[in-house]
Parts: C-alpha cells; sequence; structure tokens
C-alpha cells in the first residue's frame, strides 16, 4: 500500500509543494490516498485496559490520571501528563486550550514567510521537533525529551498520524499514547474529544479565552448555514493535486466536509478510488469531470498552491477557476473552537459571493 493520504503531509498525493523537494511517488501517493493516516501511523500501545470506569475527562489533581481514547485503550499514568510531544495540529488545539506540549512532529516550519497554518497560533520556535516530514521522527530526540503523553490523530483509527509504522514499538516504549479520531465523522466529534482531553490536562473550560472561541465558533456555524441555504444549489468540491492527478474529496471521509454537509453545503461526491475511500483519483486531462462553482484548495505546506495548480492547462480552464470562485481548505485544521471558527467564516463567506456556473 502506498503511504500518502488525503491529509497527505508530504506530497501530491496528498500534497507536496513542487518547490520542497518532491517524495517519492510511492510515499506521497500513499500519504494522499490513504485518508490520513493510511498505513503509515502506528499503532502505539496505550497502558491500562478497556475497562476503566474513570471519566473521559480524566484527573488533573496531580494524582492518578488516566484517558480513554478513540481506540478504545485506557491510558494510565501515576500523575497529570506534563512533557507531552503531539502531532503539530494537535499541540495547536491543546494550546488553545492553555494546555502546552514540549515537543512536536509534522509541518511546523514557516511557509512562505508566513507561519504554517497547521500550527495555529503556537510559537514553534519554542518547540522541540522531533520530525517536519512524513516518515521523520527522531526517537533520541523525542526520549531525550523524557515524554509522558504522545497524542496524534487518527485517520482513521487505529493508526496514529505522522507515527512511522517502522518505529512505532521504539516509540510506544517510550510513553504511552493518545490517539483522537479526524475520520468518517462529524466535525462536532474531535472537537468534543479534544475538549474532554484538554479538560483532563488542567485545561480551564470558563477561561474568557476558551469561551469566546466557542462563542466565535457558533456564530460562524449560524453564519454558514444561513449562507448555504441563500445560496441553495451552489456546488463545492474540496481537492488537492499532485504532478500527475487531481484528487477530488469524498465528503463523508472527512470530518469537516461531512460537518459542512450537514450546515448545508452541497458538495462534489468524489468516488472512492481505493480501499481507504478518501479521494477519487484524477488525470489532469479529465480534471473537468465534475462541475463545481466553489472550488476548495488544499492548503498544507505539503500540498500544491494555486500558483503550482496554475501551471496545469486544465486547472486554469476550470470555471471556478477561471472567474475566481476558490476558497483554502484547512485540510489538517487543529480541532478546536479557536481553530475552526475562521475557517467556517472564511467558506461562508466564500459561499455567500460565489455564482452558479454555467455547466
Amino acid at each position: 500500500m502506498r503511504t500518502s493520504s488525503p491529509y497527505n503531509p508530504s506530497g501530491p498525493s496528498g500534497p507536496s509543494t513542487p518547490s520542497r523537494p518532491a517524495l517519492p511517488a510511492l510515499s506521497r501517493r500513499g500519504l494522499l490516498t490513504a485518508g490520513g493516516a493510511l498505513g503509515l501511523g502506528a499503532l502505539l500501545t496505550a497502558c491500562g485496559d478497556d475497562k476503566d470506569k474513570a471519566s473521559n475527562a480524566g484527573s488533573s489533581d496531580g494524582k492518578a490520571w488516566s484517558f480513554k481514547d478513540d481506540r478504545g485503550k485506557t491510558v494510565r499514568t501515576k500523575s497529570t501528563p506534563k512533557n507531552i510531544v503531539a502531532f503539530i495540529s494537535t499541540a495547536a488545539a491543546l494550546h488553545d486550550y492553555g494546555v502546552e506540549c514540549t515537543g512536536v512532529f509534522g509541518p511546523s516550519k514557516p511557509v512562505g514567510g508566513k507561519p504554517n497554518p497547521q500550527a495555529g497560533d503556537l510559537d514553534v520556535d519554542k518547540l522541540t521537533s522531533v520530525g517536519e516530514t512524513w516518515g521523520q521522527f527522531n526517537i533520541e530526540k523525542y526520549a531525550s525529551l523524557k515524554p509522558d503523553l504522545l497524542i496524534s490523530n487518527m485517520f482513521p483509527p487505529p493508526n496514529l498520524w505522522f507515527v512511522p509504522e517502522e518505529s512505532s514499538k521504539k516509540i510506544a516504549a517510550l510513553a504511552p499514547s493518545v490517539g483522537i479520531n479526524g475520520a468518517r465523522a462529524s466535525l462536532l466529534e474531535p472537537l468534543k474529544r479534544y475538549t474532554n482531553l484538554a479538560v483532563a490536562l488542567g485545561a480551564d473550560l470558563e477561561s474568557e479565552k476558551v469561551r469566546a472561541a466557542k462563542s466565535r465558533f457558533q456564530k460562524a456555524e449560524r453564519t454558514l448555514r444561513k449562507a448555504a441555504k441563500a445560496n441553495g444549489g451552489l456546488k463545492v468540491m474540496a481537492m488537492t493535486g499532485d504532478a500527475d492527478q487531481m484528487y477530488v474529496a469524498v465528503p463523508d471521509s472527512y470530518c469537516d466536509l461531512n460537518y459542512f454537509k450537514d450546515l448545508g453545503v452541497e458538495f462534489v461526491e468524489g468516488k472512492k478510488s481505493d480501499e481507504w475511500g478518501f479521494w477519487e483519483f484524477l488525470s489532469w486531462e479529465n480534471a473537468d469531470k465534475y462541475h463545481a462553482d466553489l472550488i476548495m484548495v488544499d492548503n498544507r505546506s505539503s500540498a500544491l498552491n494555486e500558483q503550482q495548480l496554475a501551471k496545469k492547462p486544465t486547472w486554469n480552464k476550470l470555471p471556478a477557476v477561471k472567474v475566481g470562485q476558490t476558497v483554502p481548505w484547512s485540510m489538517e485544521e487543529r480541532y478546536s473552537y479557536a481553530g475552526y471558527a475562521p475557517v467556517l467564516e472564511q467558506l461562508a463567506a466564500a459561499v455567500e459571493k460565489s455564482k452558479k456556473l454555467k455547466r
């Protein structure tokens, strides 16, 4: 199985920026076609068993701590974890709740002089990175951080996103892990689960910052629902691309697109091209297979951006591209209300101003 995914951390299959060295076709496609955590993720063994009766909220009083993750595994530690190492967007989500990580892995470096979109509001210069690209995970550096807990997303379970399969046993031996599912569910699910996890790690949901973020999210939610209803019939397509192909998302496989559908957004329904079911693969010659009035373009640093896509003649011929009806797709946005509020606002604005185009 190839190692790329729709979340394709590194390459066109999932994305890869031509400005960076392209990964071998195999790993790039794997990252993209897998759906987020394809076969590369690794299932790190968590301590404990499924019979634990502790609440998902865990305990943050300095005594014994536990949390049941989305693999059904219950992690138990002697006290609330402090030295946390997490996937970059996971660390960004926890930061929004006031929970700080010691180390991160995944794309965190600035892109074009701007903060990496997956890093949220993190000050990445203050964090230790144990790996920037797909397949990288410096075990020695990870061990030096004396981790209490490792956290990552799953697309879908049980594999942990961006944790190399070949190193999984060594990584698992150093600290327990928590995995949160981000596939084939509504966005509201991982948002809830990260809220639970943050509380377990000591977050205060009554802080002004956290309350304001949720309020903004709820307002943006209403705005998108209203915009979708007012512009009914507008067809939206979510995509990414590499040198050889364009990939059209299968909306129900992505928690954000799934949720946007619940709010009334009408998506182009890509057909599953492989066992993972996250994408339909199209040659660039067939990029016009579907009609779309608005196109959501993968914004990850590993993805082809619109300037690079513009080098594809068939991309430029798409009706939505011709009239500038495109909007960034935060495919790996952090699962927090602070992270998704602006995403909803941006999409609502795009839906509101887009016109239905002739087929």
